[in-house]
């Protein structure tokens, strides 16, 4: 499996690189509300993210969003442009398992049964979401604030550190 062995972000979307209060229209796509007013764009953090991951290329990015399921791996990873995209190597949902199923765990579960597939060397979860993430997952998690996501000061300081001791894990 892609990731064994290796450094793995997993990413969620919503929260975390926009505002989480996004709706889907089937003639629309997805879109931020007008009520209340979102002050904010779709992926409006990923120069960002790209900033905080340029200096670990050796970290692999394992999508963790809802957008899978309606999108697909390969066009949900095409919103985070060529330089992300390059970093992807799946997602924690894949077309072997039931939708239904997946789609009634919490989110700290859908990623602790990836991380017990994948086997990576070491790992980092970033979600806006704190529902399902079991003590073991302390250190390797990070809940962003749902509206600022990973641009919040005390979130982004924290995703630097974490970040750089996930790359120097990489390197023992």
């Amino acid at each position: 499996m892609k990731g064994t062995g290796k450094l793995v972000l997993y990413l969620d979307f919503d929260g975390v690189l926009h505002h989480e209060n996004v709706w889907f229209h089937p003639n629309l796509g997805e879109y931020f509300p007008s009520h209340p007013p979102v002050q904010s764009k779709l992926f409006e953090h990923v120069p960002l993210l790209e900033q905080l991951l340029e200096p670990y290329p050796e970290i692999c990015i394992v999508l963790s969003t809802s957008w899978v399921l309606r999108y697909g791996c390969a066009k949900t990873a095409k919103n985070l442009g060529p330089r992300l995209r390059q970093q992807v190597i799946g997602a924690t949902f894949h077309s072997r398992m039931s939708r239904q199923s997946f789609e009634y765990l919490y989110r700290g579960v859908q990623v602790m049964d990836d991380v017990r597939r994948r086997k990576p060397l070491d790992w980092l979860a970033l979600d806006d979401t704190n529902e399902g993430w079991p003590v073991s997952a302390d250190g390797h998690y990070i809940q962003t604030h749902s509206q600022l996501g990973i641009a919040e000061p005390q979130v982004l300081e924290a995703t630097k550190a974490r970040l750089a001791l996930l790359s120097m894990k990489g390197k023992k």
